[in-house]
């Protein structure tokens, strides 16, 4: 009963906190403090998002910007795990890969925007690239060190079973790595919604990130910040869902938890 109560009472402390902040920002701008132009009252940004999600404007550009993240999260995220899968299994492959990984990994992916402007131009094969690149390496990184991590009496028993290859790579070492695994996708998901924003804005075709920064060249300020809330919401609702389905694919690993 008591760590129930514990959550649901930090929970409520965090709720309260956010209203707090948004109170404050309100009573800022009400006294002069903070400049009305620049910094819009909570109040009048919270009618923007109204009107906007109620003539469902909200839709096309959200949609867009979802089906361009999930084609390039859910490809990245595959490939990823395959390689991640053959590197942490084998030796020799771990070998080949790694030297490009590890000059790969943490090079900004941002950074890779202008060649990929220049070979791949403004449009949707741009903005997949630079979101599964960003994707793919967290979600590697993770594979490879679940797969590594699997106990190797579990791998001996299995053998001893007259488990094959398949068998081991897919009832033993899999299911073994998955918690490491679900973690890199957990983070790969707040990467990706990144880069996709950061996508949209540069290429200027679309999608909530153009909203946002066209709203701001326009300076509808009230409207930009309406784009942004929807923007976090949408980032929250994405990581709630993957907590939940986390939590029933790898059960095991939250025993205790409530």
């Amino acid at each position: 009963m008591h760590a129930p109560r514990a959550r649901w009472l930090e929970r409520a402390l965090g709720v309260a906190t956010l209203m707090a902040l948004i109170g404050l920002v309100e009573w800022l701008v009400g006294s002069g403090r903070l400049n009305a132009a620049l910094v819009p009252p909570p109040s009048k940004v919270a009618a923007t998002l109204a009107g906007i999600l109620q003539s469902g404007a909200f839709l096309q550009p959200l949609a867009e910007t979802l089906k361009i993240f999930f084609m390039a999260y859910i490809g990245a995220s595959a490939l990823a795990i395959a390689v991640g899968l053959a590197m942490g299994r084998y030796p020799a492959v771990h070998d080949l890969l790694d030297p490009l990984v590890e000059m790969l990994r943490p090079l900004p992916k941002p950074a890779l925007l202008p060649p990929l402007i220049l070979f791949l131009g403004l449009g949707d094969p741009m903005k997949l690239t630079l979101i599964g690149l960003g994707v793919f390496f967290p979600v590697l990184i993770n594979t490879v060190q679940g797969v590594r991590g699997t106990d190797p009496v579990m791998v001996d028993v299995a053998r001893t079973f007259g488990y094959g290859r398949a068998g081991l790579m897919f009832k033993v070492i899999l299911p073994a790595a998955l918690p490491m695994i679900l973690s890199g996708l957990r983070i790969s998901l707040g990467l990706g919604l990144i880069l996709v924003v950061i996508a949209e804005m540069l290429a200027g075709t679309g999608g909530v990130g153009y909203l946002i920064l066209d709203m701001q060249r326009a300076f509808k300020v009230p409207q930009m910040y309406a784009w942004i809330v929807i923007l976090a919401v949408l980032g929250f609702v994405l990581n709630q869902v993957f907590v939940f389905a986390e939590r029933r694919i790898i059960p095991w690993s939250f025993v205790g938890e409530r």
